[in-house]
């Protein structure tokens, strides 16, 4: 753009570029007076000494041809010449590594014409001595560098706060202003008669962030907030360690009592910290663009960006990509992938630690080739994208301050979050959470029954809320969801927020070790013991364990003198595994030490006797401890957030609920685990009603009602008019009806059949079957209506008595389709099935066998905490709802189930091997048991790989099962553990010999009820058990069990799952 080099070409130096560049492709195209037109044009617009002809040489045949005519070109034109080389990696061996991570980019194989191919491995950096070797005939070219390195001026002044002008009403004092924001918002919370600390608190925060020239930051963030909850838009009470603060409190940044819970302020600012505070803010996720609308109005567009943010390869991540890029065999890349131990913050380096990956890592030359490629890239961006939801404010406007880029249609920083703080601008995170959507929808059907109703008033010490989670019923909870969670709350049996806030720090990698513990001194307060007295009024709260950032800063405060500055250092420094500082921390923290001038800077625990040996306990304590303390001030405002969504479940169950299901339209899985618990809690969700539905679910009298935005094939705008439509002239009466009042009005073939096959239409008079083939007449004839009055051909009455008037066209009288495909008809419309489930009946039966939930399986992909890992076994009880086979390159066929139970659906993989022998029970519709292992891989969904499936129960044998003995567990019975072989699956009988009468009956019965249960038979003489064969393996069902007990006695006949 020539254009915009003539308006911004004051201060630049241009060189003309690689063989990419304008003037090279003019000499590669023979035009020399081109090329040469060109340098003369740059070299007058940027001015003389400002433009260089650039030669460069990696060895290509290109080069060589033009460097002599660039050099002739220079000669020319008096325009000085600069030698360069592309640098593209940093040392030469690093050329094998750049093409793997093109391929990866581009999804090639090493060795394919990926379009991007260098030729040579010269792209590196190269030293002075190597670029004069290649340009000796050139030295003015290399001098050349450094002459424009000398001339250019490039500076960041890191460090310096630069925050963007807040303007003040009246022009008022800053300070001053927020001074009376609080003084007003203090007496308002804490009344006229407040504990004299309270006010000695506000005082001193004012006073630090005053010196440490933070005024403004907290008045930007208290003026978005303010706009946010002036336009109703929810606003969380708290996020990160800025809930700590009471001046945050004060004028409504946050919304819980730091006073209360005994938050640090220093967490989040005090004088010994460097970089700046941080708040991060959770706005209702649908109307957080309304909020960084605001702002970019406010500071003006030029002054507002997104940030960008680089994904970076993770340590499976790198091998796979590597392994894929090497044109290694894929199991032999999963097998190495999967040995990388399950564990936060993994590197490749760490995980040669262990003894399994090292013993990979020397079993082949090709493995090894690829473990050592992928530390190699391990690290490096993968990709780069908006962050979602890092924005940039600044005083000027952002390109003074920061290079933009254009990321899809958002205006983004080249740098990204880190070096944005660093360079003193100020970052805010726009965050949207789901959850306070819910809240606020859930508070507004509430208050159309209670008008003064506000959340934020709630009791929070509710009683039945407190059992409610002790019964471990936290579906669609905050925070609370996953099975881990669960049961953590029903062994922990909350009574308080402080529970709550303490379960919250607890339940994460590292800390979860202590959750037995602290429930067990929890229960047992005799139990608990402190290495020192002191310790018991700062670790009472959390049972004796040290389970907050906050209590490791008071425990140096109060035991050694630290200031809470000092101990925040100190904290950073563990979570850093700063040694040698520790080291010297360790010291200081029994010992005490001195300031320059002599004088204590802190006493140290002896000095406040402590003694020597119980101080380097107590830090020891800390040190392992610290690391994965949590930091109490966001624990305590997502607590909050956690206790609002179970008070509003107890209190208001089918509102929340309602709120609940239309906030996960998107996800099916939740969805279905949201309808299996409501129908646990005896509320039943309707399916949609198009004269009752709107477009999300809403309750109706004791029901939830199903929303129409659920439905497949609907456009916002037809469900729309569908409501004005029954809103403006009265409920449809009919099908007809339906489809003459919504004719015109975007109504479509497929809309109508999606409404029919879900049931939305049900209360028209009509069944579906009726409704699907007498739809395409009815369509057609409102079509031809249309088409014959806009040509004035005829009016409505004259198409005859079939369509007269007062004479609706005749539904073929037909019966309703059955059951089973009406449910198949509803999952296919609305990806859940709305009049039953064909697994609700299975539910009990699959919490006996210990079967595992699918969208427990699901949220391990994303949950570090969860009880299931990659790899690890399971067994699933649940419905095929589809099947894709394929052949594979041996000539094998293999498949790929998605499988369903209450809780959600999943895919599933069976290997040949699985498929070749179950290939005849895998059906559509078919209730099967899964036995196989989880994967869970970074780079995709969730998946179970089959190795054993057994047909389920069939549906009268359920009871059965679930009035038996039948469990995982150790079965009751007379049969000894080595009879059953305990550790076996199947069907065990008890016989007195292989030759005895009863044999002969046995075989009869096994051999008429044949299916893939193994039959293992114990015969009392030998004392041993033996297998049968494959062919002699029997279905599972009460007649076989029946007959067998008998014929043996009960005793005698063990099914173990």
């Amino acid at each position: 753009d020539r254009d915009l080099i003539e308006k911004y070409h004051e201060g630049i130096i241009a060189l003309s570029g690689c063989l990419g560049g304008e003037i090279p492709r003019a000499l590669l195209r023979g035009d020399f007076d081109e090329a040469k037109k060109t340098a003369l044009w740059y070299n007058e617009t940027l001015g003389q000494g400002n433009f260089f002809i650039e030669i460069q040489n990696h060895g290509m045949s290109e080069q060589f041809q033009i460097i002599p005519q660039l050099i002739r070109l220079s000669e020319e034109t008096g325009i000085p010449l600069v030698a360069t080389n592309d640098t593209h990696y940093v040392y030469k061996e690093d050329a094998r590594i750049q093409q793997i991570l093109i391929c990866i980019q581009t999804n090639h194989v090493l060795g394919e014409n990926t379009g991007f191919e260098f030729g040579t491995d010269e792209f590196y950096l190269k030293s002075e001595e190597e670029m004069r070797s290649l340009f000796e005939d050139c030295p003015e070219a290399v001098d050349n560098t450094q002459l424009i390195a000398d001339r250019c001026d490039v500076s960041f002044e890191f460090g310096k706060i630069v925050l963007p002008h807040f303007e003040v009403p009246n022009k008022q004092n800053h300070f001053s202003y927020l001074t009376d924001l609080c003084k007003t918002g203090f007496s308002k919370l804490y009344g006229d008669n407040p504990p004299d600390e309270y006010f000695k608190r506000l005082t001193y925060e004012l006073d630090v962030i005053n010196k440490m020239g933070y005024v403004d930051y907290f008045l930007i963030v208290y003026d978005f907030i303010r706009y946010a909850k002036s336009k109703g838009i929810p606003v969380g009470p708290g996020r990160g360690s800025g809930a700590g603060s009471i001046v945050a409190y004060c004028v409504g940044i946050t919304g819980i009592d730091p006073m209360k819970y005994n938050l640090l302020f220093e967490r989040f600012l005090n004088p010994e910290r460097i970089s700046m505070p941080d708040f991060d803010i959770d706005f209702c996720y649908e109307r957080r663009g309304e909020v960084l609308k605001y702002v970019i109005e406010k500071y003006g567009e030029g002054h507002v960006a997104q940030i960008i943010t680089f994904g970076t390869m993770a340590a499976k991540a790198a091998i796979r990509d590597v392994g894929r890029a090497m044109g290694i065999a894929y199991a032999t890349v999963d097998q190495v992938a999967k040995k990388i131990p399950n564990e936060l913050q993994m590197t490749i380096e760490r995980a040669l630690e262990s003894d399994e990956f090292k013993n990979q890592y020397n079993s082949s030359e090709e493995i090894k080739d690829l473990i050592d490629t992928a530390r190699k890239v391990e690290g490096m961006p993968r990709h780069a994208s908006t962050h979602a939801a890092g924005v940039v404010i600044t005083r000027e406007p952002v390109n003074t301050y920061v290079p933009l880029a254009k990321n899809d249609d958002a205006v983004v920083t080249q740098f990204a979050m880190n070096t944005i703080e660093s360079l003193g601008l100020l970052k805010m995170d726009f965050l949207g959470l789901r959850t306070l959507t819910v809240i606020d929808s859930t508070q507004k059907m509430i208050k159309k029954q209670i008008p003064d109703f506000n959340i934020e008033e709630i009791s929070i010490t509710e009683k039945s809320v407190y059992e409610m989670l002790s019964l471990g019923h936290t579906e669609g909870i905050f925070q609370f969801e996953s099975a881990g969670m669960r049961s953590a709350l029903v062994g922990l049996i909350p009574e308080s927020l402080e529970d709550l806030i303490a379960v919250i720090s607890l339940y994460r990698p590292g800390p979860m070790d202590s959750i037995p513990k602290y429930i067990e001194n929890r229960h047992h307060p005799e139990k608990i013991e402190y290495i020192t007295p002191q310790l018991e009024n700062m670790l009472s709260v959390t049972n004796g364990c040290i389970v907050y950032q906050e209590q490791v800063m008071q425990i140096f405060r109060e035991l050694a003198g630290y200031s809470y500055g000092q101990a925040d250092v100190v904290r950073r420094a563990v979570s850093k595994k700063k040694n040698e500082v520790l080291k010297n921390e360790r010291k200081k923290f029994v010992f005490g030490n001195t300031g320059e001038d002599g004088t204590p800077a802190c006493d140290g625990a002896i000095n406040r006797n402590i003694s020597e040996t119980a101080a380097n306990n107590i830090f020891e304590q800390m040190i392992s401890f610290a690391d994965y303390a949590f930091n109490k001030s966001h624990a305590a405002a997502y607590a909050l957030v956690s206790y609002q969504t179970a008070w509003l479940k107890n209190k208001y169950p089918r509102e929340y609920m309602a709120s609940l299901l239309s906030s996960v339209l998107d996800n099916t899985s939740k969805v279905s685990a949201y309808i299996a618990e409501c129908n646990r809690m005896k509320i039943k969700v309707l399916p949609p009603d198009v004269n009752s539905s709107i477009e999300t679910f809403t309750v109706s009298k004791e029901n939830i009602l199903f929303g129409l935005l659920a439905v497949k094939n609907l456009g916002k705008g037809f469900i729309r008019k569908i409501i004005d439509d029954r809103t403006r002239d009265g409920p449809f009466e009919s099908f007809y009806s339906f489809c003459k009042r919504m004719h015109g009005k975007e109504l479509n073939s497929r809309g109508v059949e999606s409404l029919i096959k879900c049931g939305a239409l049900d209360g028209l008079g009509s069944n579906r079957r009726q409704m699907l083939q007498g739809m395409p007449a009815i369509i057609s004839g409102l079509d031809s209506i249309k088409r014959k009055n806009i040509d004035g051909q005829l009016g409505f009455f004259d198409l005859g008595s079939e369509f007269a008037e007062n004479a609706e066209p005749t539904l073929p009288v037909v019966t309703e389709i059955p059951f089973s495909e009406m449910l198949a008809f509803e999952k296919e419309i609305t990806g859940i099935y709305l009049s039953g489930h064909p697994m609700a009946e299975y539910d009990q039966l699959s919490k006996k066998l210990n079967s595992a939930r699918i969208i427990d399986l699901i949220e391990a992909g994303s949950d570090p905490t969860s009880e299931y890992s990659d790899n690890i076994k399971i067994k699933l009880l649940c419905i095929i709802t589809s099947i894709k086979t394929k052949v594979t390159k041996s000539n094998n066929t293999m498949a790929f189930l998605t499988v369903e139970d209450l809780y959600g659906s999943i895919e599933v993989i069976v290997f040949p091997r699985t498929y070749s022998d179950n290939a005849l029970l895998l059906q559509v519709g078919r209730v099967v048991r899964i036995f196989g292992k989880l994967s869970l891989r970074e780079d995709d969904d969730v998946k179970i790989v089959a190795e054993v499936i057994e047909p389920g129960p069939a549906k009268d044998e359920v009871d059965y099962l679930l009035k038996s003995e039948v469990t995982d567990a150790k079965k009751s019975s007379s049969m000894s553990a080595h009879e059953t072989s305990q550790k076996k699956k199947g069907l065990f009988l008890r016989l007195p010999s292989s030759n005895c009468e009863e044999m002969i009956a046995v075989k009869k019965i096994l051999s008429i009820f044949e299916g893939n249960t193994a039959v293992y038979l114990y015969f009392l003489d030998k004392k041993k058990y033996i297998i049968q064969p494959k062919e002699s393996w029997i279905y599972v069902n009460d007649v076989l069990i029946e007959e067998l007990g008998n014929l043996l006695g009960e005793d005698n006949v063990v099914l173990q799952y």
